[in-house]
């Protein structure tokens, strides 16, 4: 099976979605001429030319309206924002209209719709360029919200999410666009996937670790180690954020009795503070210690690359978490 990076993943998912169904079509910043910020959409434009991949001025507001538009009228339209921070200037569009539209309009109309965006730390974009505001979005009915971590989950939830019927925030982490994975060269041998459903990648039973997107990977790591040190760890990767998987995470932490949830947002109000309370409803008479959390910490992140490292989660502070719950339970490494 070919190994490619997971931006390679997305490209190649727009093209055959493109190719198989006319109503697809990509609309946003820097997109067509300059193929993307992050050179997603390479090549899309000479393939299928202005009518389908539609560069924008620098108005997100103002083609995100557009997109919801199209979308009411039956196009199918991939979004993309260059940043998940530029989001915010489409927060009206996004959150007031196309998660309200199906329900206010008594189910008439659909909004089937992507909005493709890339977030998180780590490569020196400043406070304002470098945030994982995922939560905003996942809070709000009407949408749904993934959050892929690998190239073959990336194409799968890309395809599923276009031809979903209702608006999708797709979120892709910077610094995954480069990581490899093996994904099948026609891509319609992937193994579909559920919106609404996570992964357990690992399977284990002495705790588990929970993360999403690039924390999902940096948890696979962590257990990798502990596996060295005759732990044995489950490995959930939420993959969607809502709907989300309560069922799967209740499973898992009453088999393990404990649980390291990983998050690149900060701490308070966090995703990880749903899943501890998901936990604590499913599985309290099963945990065996407190839920522990590993975020970034709470401070608009840094330019300056040191303390920027020093901000994000990472594999050491998730390993020391989880080294820490297990010798809270009476665990011996």
């Amino acid at each position: 099976m070919p190994v490619i990076t997971y931006r390679e993943a997305l490209r190649e998912t727009l093209r055959q979605q493109m190719r198989r169904d006319d109503d697809v079509f990509l609309i946003g910043e820097e997109i067509g001429v300059f193929e993307g910020s992050y050179k997603i959409t390479a090549g899309l434009l000479a393939e299928f030319g202005e009518k389908r991949v539609r560069d924008t001025p620098i108005a997100e507001e103002g083609f995100v309206g557009a997109a919801i538009g199209a979308a009411m009228l039956g196009l199918r339209p991939v979004v993309e924002l260059m940043t998940i921070n530029f989001s915010l200037l489409a927060l009206d569009q996004i959150v007031n209209h196309a998660a309200k539209i199906y329900g206010m309009f008594g189910g008439q109309t659909n909004v089937p719709m992507v909005i493709r965006t890339p977030g998180g730390g780590g490569q020196q974009l400043g406070a304002t360029h470098s945030q994982n505001i995922e939560l905003y979005y996942a809070f709000v009915p009407g949408l749904k919200v993934v959050a892929p971590s690998t190239p073959a989950d990336a194409a799968a939830l890309l395809r599923a999410s276009i031809q979903d019927d209702d608006p999708v925030l797709f979120l892709e982490n910077l610094a995954l666009y480069n990581s490899k994975g093996e994904v099948p060269e026609n891509l319609d041998d992937l193994p579909p996937v559920q919106i609404g459903k996570a992964a357990v990648t690992r399977e284990g039973s002495d705790i588990t670790l929970i993360g999403y997107s690039r924390m999902a990977t940096v948890c696979t790591q962590v257990a990798e180690r502990l596996a060295g040190e005759g732990i044995s760890a489950e490995v959930i990767d939420l993959r969607s954020l809502r709907p989300l998987d309560r069922e799967t995470l209740v499973a898992s932490v009453r088999k393990t009795g404990c649980a390291v949830i990983g998050e690149d947002d900060w701490l308070t109000y966090g995703i990880g503070a749903e899943l501890a309370a998901s936990i604590s409803d499913g599985a309290f008479d099963y945990l065996d210690a407190p839920v522990r959390r590993v975020a970034m910490a709470e401070v608009p992140l840094p330019y300056a690359k040191p303390l920027e490292r020093i901000a994000l989660p990472s594999a050491d502070s998730l390993y020391t978490a989880a080294v820490e719950t297990l010798a809270a339970v009476g665990a011996r490494r």
